[in-house]
């Protein structure tokens, strides 16, 4: 919900006008004048009051701006009605009416109150609002007149940007035709509450862009609004009053959020050293956020090719147009509901909630009441919390299309969407802190899967491990997958597909493989993830060849996002989960080279105060494990950062720890990095392939960080948080102490007195 640039004006000769006869004070009183070429200044000296002329227009306005920046104009009285000459005067009359005369006394525009006052004052205030009040009445709820009821294309810290149905306000922002046109423009963004509230960007009549209903904790299209050290904002709902707000957390920052005139929002902040206005934020972002791209029950995605899809459980409705890439006419069911009875809910996650205009909602009701209200009704689609704060509350109902849809990688919303029984499975119940959910997944058919894969050609087939194999394929709705099908005799037993099952399907980040559903029939088990062009790391850093095209800023890259998907793991997610099988194989590459976390079989989740857990049965890969797990079965958080510590020094040196042994002193790659540390000859770990890319500061910090992951206690292992700070900070590091298997022969002894060798092989490709 981000506007639109400000509008700068370019008359030097105004400016220096204005600073020769501002008056001293605020606001003029009954009988009083501004005459152009005088301003009122607000207390603080932010904000003045005066005439003005935008960009090469010769037309006067009458209209407030920054003092600091004098181009930056946020309100104007006169929008539809310029003078044409420097004639014109602003009075407040005796009655507490603003009006603005040309030459001829005529009236250019007036404030329009409902009623008088005895002793009117007009003030301009340090927020910009300029009120109309009773001279010793300060309480801004009795004004009889308020620019703040009336805002033009800006939106400033304090202003209620949305309805009052007691006053009979619409507070909206409305474009300028252009920088030389203040005048109102083709676009309007405006709060509509036909349904539950939310914004709507129109060019016209039509509808740009949509915010999604308010969540509890941000617009539901909005995943980027999020509390932050700067502003804050909310949203008030009540029987009076629907708006949108932002305050401002620290006075001396200056923030605004303007509508432009090609329709896009920009939030713009002030910085002082450079004596301009910085982009905060802005939207529509991409184009997804156009609105109803993908038709009705279509979701867009931007990390798809193409970027349309239909839900799943519905196909396009003229499939020759989605061939073509026009998805106008969306999507419509595969298989029709029964009214009758026996229908089921499929639930979507991280998406930006459907168009509401066509919703009902209730603000009591929880979630499975909600969902046995949608059941009773045969029109309702669909089903979502109202509000997700907390632990959720609320519902909201859609009846008919599900409009606007589209797919976010974190901070998305759950919906449940109707189908037929057969279109979806309720595959696993899942407890968690003493009560169970039943988590539902799309459930693909063995027909569609066989179709998708060629029959599991060979030619589509990406891998093969003990688990059984990876095949590419492709869906109807031309979307890409990767289908992992296990083997009669995979090693990811029972257990293992079920943890894979509910943890990635309730874990969202933009660092972990997305898993799109599964398939279970007869024999077959089998899990869908999205399709990763770019493989697995292993496959690229291990390679000589091949590593050449992970070049060090890619390879920083991938560190981060790995990291990043740990620390989410580990602290942030709603489970909170302990990977345990962390390693190259397991991190799968986006087109741009983005890690994503993958293969979940072992993890494990904890809550509470727990952090760690022991088991009799150590799976895993040796090379990554720390010793507290693979010689005690030991593993915690700091099981995981072991593991990551090895990966970094496997990115950077392009060698495998696992079968490393230094010819001169059979030191594993763990004790060669440590070893090379302490004598300052980092840089020979270095892969010899990227050293004309390198950043040594970089490289230097993150073979640091990664001998601070691989200390033998994992007491002096720092946590994620730390990792991920450490590795973009500037701050002095520890010494690291020795690392855990800091020889060949002490890996070798921890791999017998664990049993052997139970290596887990990557899972997808």
């Amino acid at each position: 919900m981000e506007s639109c640039l400000p509008i700068l004006l370019h008359s030097l000769c105004f400016v220096s006008l204005v600073l020769q006869i501002s008056y001293a004070s605020d606001s003029i009183s009954a009988g009083q004048n501004i005459t152009d070429g005088q301003t009122i200044v607000s207390a603080g000296g932010n904000f003045q009051l005066g005439f003005f002329s935008p960009g090469n227009s010769k037309n006067r306005y009458v209209g407030i701006w920054y003092k600091i920046s004098a181009g930056t104009v946020v309100w104007i009285a006169n929008q539809e009605n310029p003078l044409n000459d420097s004639s014109g005067v602003l009075k407040l009359t005796p009655q507490g009416v603003l009006t603005l005369l040309n030459h001829t006394d005529g009236i250019v525009w007036f404030s329009n109150v409902s009623r008088s006052t005895q002793n009117p004052l007009a003030q301009l205030l340090d927020s910009v609002n300029f009120v109309v009040r009773e001279a010793n009445d300060n309480d801004l709820d009795d004004a009889i007149w308020q620019s703040f009821d009336h805002p033009c294309n800006s939106l400033l810290a304090g202003m209620k940007f949305g309805i009052d149905r007691a006053k009979g306000l619409d507070r909206y922002l409305t474009s300028w035709k252009s920088v030389d046109d203040p005048s109102p423009g083709d676009f309007t963004y405006k709060l509509d509450s036909s349904g539950y509230p939310q914004l709507i960007l129109r060019n016209g009549s039509v509808v740009q862009f949509r915010s999604g209903p308010w969540n509890g904790l941000r617009f539901s299209g909005f995943p980027q609004l999020k509390p932050n050290p700067v502003y804050s904002f909310g949203f008030v709902f009540n029987q009076n009053e629907i708006y949108y707000y932002f305050n401002i957390l620290n006075s001396s920052v200056r923030q605004m959020l303007v509508l432009n005139d090609n329709g896009i929002s920009q939030r713009l902040t002030w910085v002082d050293r450079t004596h301009d206005w910085r982009l905060y934020a802005s939207g529509p972002t991409d184009e997804c956020d156009t609105y109803a791209l993908c038709g009705g029950n279509g979701n867009c995605n931007m990390a798809s090719s193409p970027k349309c899809v239909c839900l799943t459980g519905f196909v396009p409705k003229y499939p020759s147009d989605w061939e073509s890439m026009d998805w106008l006419n969306g999507c419509v069911r595969r298989m029709e509901l029964n009214c009758q009875g026996g229908d089921k809910f499929l639930k979507f996650t991280n998406v930006k909630l459907p168009d509401t205009r066509l919703s009902w909602f209730n603000k009591s009701m929880n979630l499975q009441e909600c969902k046995q209200t949608c059941l009773r009704n045969c029109s309702c689609t669909a089903y979502s919390n109202l509000d997700i704060s907390g632990r959720g509350s609320g519902c909201l109902l859609w009846f008919g299309e599900l409009m606007d849809i589209r797919q976010f990688d974190e901070n998305g919303q759950d919906i449940y969407v109707r189908m037929a029984a057969s279109e979806v499975g309720k595959i696993l119940a899942f407890s968690r802190q003493s009560h169970s959910e039943d988590l539902e997944l799309p459930l693909f058919d063995i027909i569609t899967i066989v179709n998708a894969t060629n029959n599991f050609s060979d030619n589509n087939k990406l891998g093969e491990g003990g688990f059984g194999a990876v095949y590419k394929g492709v869906l109807e709705n031309g979307q890409e997958i990767a289908v992992k099908r296990l083997s009669e005799n995979s090693r990811q037993g029972p257990v293992e597909f079920k943890n894979e099952v509910v943890y990635i399907a309730k874990l969202q980040h933009r660092n972990l493989v997305k898993i799109l559903g599964c398939c279970i029939e007869q024999d077959e088990k089998m899990l869908i993830y999205e399709f990763l062009p770019n493989r697995s790391l292993d496959c690229l850093i291990f390679n000589q060849e091949e590593g050449v095209s992970l070049d060090w800023p890619k390879r920083f890259t991938i560190i981060n996002g790995v990291a990043s998907g740990l620390l989410y793991l580990h602290r942030d997610s709603r489970l909170r989960i302990i990977h345990r099988d962390l390693k190259a194989e397991n991190i799968l590459l986006d087109m741009e080279m983005n890690a994503k976390i993958s293969d979940f079989g072992l993890a494990r989740s904890f809550g509470g105060n727990e952090s760690e857990g022991s088991t009799k049965r150590v799976v895993g890969t040796f090379g990554y494990m720390s010793p507290e797990y693979a010689i005690n079965g030991l593993y915690s958080v700091k099981s995981d950062v072991f593991s990551f510590g090895v990966l970094v020094l496997e990115i950077v040196s392009g060698k495998r720890n696992r079968g490393f042994t230094h010819p001169d002193n059979r030191l594993s790659l763990l004790g060669h990095a440590w070893t090379l540390s302490r004598d300052q000859k980092f840089m020979e770990l270095v892969d010899p392939s990227i050293a004309s890319t390198l950043n040594p500061l970089e490289v230097l910090r993150s073979i640091h960080v990664a001998l601070l992951c691989v200390q033998n206690d994992p007491h002096d292992r720092p946590e994620m948080l730390s990792v991920v700070m450490m590795l973009n900070g500037e701050s002095t590091l520890p010494h690291p102490k020795q690392p855990g298997f800091f020889s060949e022969d002490s890996v070798s002894e921890a791999s017998s007195s664990s049993g052997g060798k139970h290596q887990k092989i990557r899972p997808t490709r």
